[in-house]
């Protein structure tokens, strides 16, 4: 039995976490966190105030739906003998710090998107899990969607012809002014949060030799980051991708495959709630059908995969170059946008 901990009581962590969790019998909850007054930075005194006192409240509600214990900081459940495992839902600009902690005691680690702000401190956080037999996986959770493997079966048989262009869209509406998206100090930013799933879904269909080839971060006076983006990523064989994301847009999580001879649409790509059914449009001769993909469970299923890492040393190998790969991704596209784009530099 894994003993879990979660280092927070965020909002995935009740809605998403939690509920996936109880559908594992390899896993035990055995408590989560709430902040000790030093331990997020980047944040006002009176911020942090009003964080921990929130943290408190929510970490009850778990508590009461869930058992387990409450622990008094990050530290005591990075450090702690009573988990096995640790579950970070932090902002990202606070992952690094405690996945390090968790992995140099011991802890396997699930850390949600991104892993660290940096592709540096991602290889750090690999080479300590790999020099500790530790698993270390990134929740990009809807890689596990069955819909992906459908969608890809579709793209392989032939059925719109050869895949000429993907183009993968990702954005939402503005959030509340306090919404960790929009503070640079706690890694936000439309790069970080969105544009990160384009280009884990572009890389899935063009496969290990993809790379970026453009990249564009766009800014609004009010906001000290990035709200929106574009990028062009391509294989060796020439496959192309257009890649789109913001945080101040109408909704939209598209996948459109253009081939020679038919096209393929879907809108929920990147966030099918459990049991929802995705449809696929697939438009051939001038015809369009619409067709059910699977229901699943995505986040039970990354979970699952985590706790495979855990037991077998090959499955660990192949997270840790996953990883890596996303991180050198998203340190490409500010390579890449910085060398034209002064205003990147403030990120």
């Amino acid at each position: 039995m894994i003993r879990i901990g979660v280092i927070c009581p965020s909002e995935i962590a009740l809605r998403r976490f939690m509920p996936a969790l109880s559908t594992l019998p390899e896993f035990s909850f055995a408590g989560l966190a709430i902040s000790a007054a030093n331990e997020r930075g980047g944040e006002d005194e009176e911020n942090i105030t009003a964080i921990i006192a929130a943290e408190k409240q929510k970490a009850q509600e778990f508590i009461a739906s869930y058992g387990g214990k409450i622990f008094t900081s990050y530290e005591e459940i990075a450090t702690s003998d009573e988990i096995d495992a640790l579950y970070i839902p932090l902002p990202p600009a606070l992952h690094f710090r405690w996945a390090q902690l968790a992995l140099e005691h011991q802890k396997h680690v699930l850390v949600e998107k991104p892993a660290t702000l940096r592709a540096a401190d991602t290889q750090k956080l690999v080479t300590l899990a790999e020099e500790n037999e530790l698993a270390l996986h990134e929740n990009y959770m809807f890689v596990f969607h069955k819909q992906i493997a459908e969608i890809m079966e579709i793209v392989a048989n032939g059925e719109i012809g050869a895949a000429r262009l993907y183009r993968m869209s990702f954005g939402f509406p503005r959030r509340p002014a306090s919404d960790f998206r929009y503070s640079p100090t706690l890694g936000g930013g439309a790069l970080y949060d969105c544009g990160g799933y384009t280009m884990k879904l572009a890389q899935l269909f063009l496969g290990e030799t993809a790379r970026l080839t453009t990249a564009q971060s766009n800014y609004l006076d009010d906001f000290a980051v990035d709200m929106y983006g574009s990028a062009t990523m391509i294989n060796d064989n020439g496959d192309t991708a257009h890649l789109s994301f913001g945080m101040d847009h109408d909704y939209r999580c598209e996948l459109d495959i253009w081939g020679s001879s038919g096209s393929l649409h879907t809108n929920r790509i990147l966030t099918a709630p459990v049991g929802f059914a995705p449809q696929i449009t697939v438009k051939r001769g001038g015809e369009s059908e619409i067709r059910n993909l699977s229901p699943d469970d995505s986040f039970a299923k990354s979970l699952a995969w985590f706790a495979k890492c855990m037991e077998d040393k090959e499955i660990r190998k192949e997270s840790y170059r996953v990883i890596l790969a996303q991180a050198q991704s998203v340190d490409e596209f500010k390579c890449i946008r910085d060398s034209s784009n002064e205003k990147g530099t403030n990120i």
